[in-house]
């Protein structure tokens, strides 16, 4: 059974949806917790990596069932997850702020990206 090209697309774009509301589902339980356990202030930047990071796994995880170019795919996923988030987030936190951040997070976006597109293309059997 062969995919047409616009699977491709719709799977990528459903896998960044999917990523950006685990992100948000993940900030809001992260800030409970920090609450709670009064986390230092340094500890929330490697805790913020980490839920995007996770975001992406587990989006890709979800999402990027078609076989082929899942590096490709995930890394895609992972740079526009990236432009998104930092849309929603800046607009919830009331102001945009470009710096060396935002190129961190692209970087840790595409990699991590790449990396989960290789895995979640790879943990399922392909008929082809």
């Amino acid at each position: 059974m062969t995919k047409r090209k616009g699977s491709y697309l719709l799977e990528s774009l459903v896998a960044i949806f999917v990523a950006v509301v685990i992100s948000l589902l993940l900030v809001v339980a992260a800030a409970f917790i920090i609450k709670f356990t009064n986390a230092p202030d340094s500890a929330i930047v490697i805790i913020n990596q980490v839920i995007k990071g996770l975001s992406i796994l587990l989006a890709c995880i979800i999402c990027l069932r078609l076989p082929h170019n899942g590096w490709l795919r995930g890394f895609i996923v992972g740079i526009v997850y990236v432009a998104l988030a930092f849309i929603v987030f800046s607009l919830l936190g009331g102001g945009f702020t470009f710096d060396l951040t935002l190129l961190n997070d692209c970087v840790l976006g595409g990699v991590s990206g790449l990396i989960s597109g290789i895995i979640a293309v790879n943990i399922r059997k392909h008929d082809e």
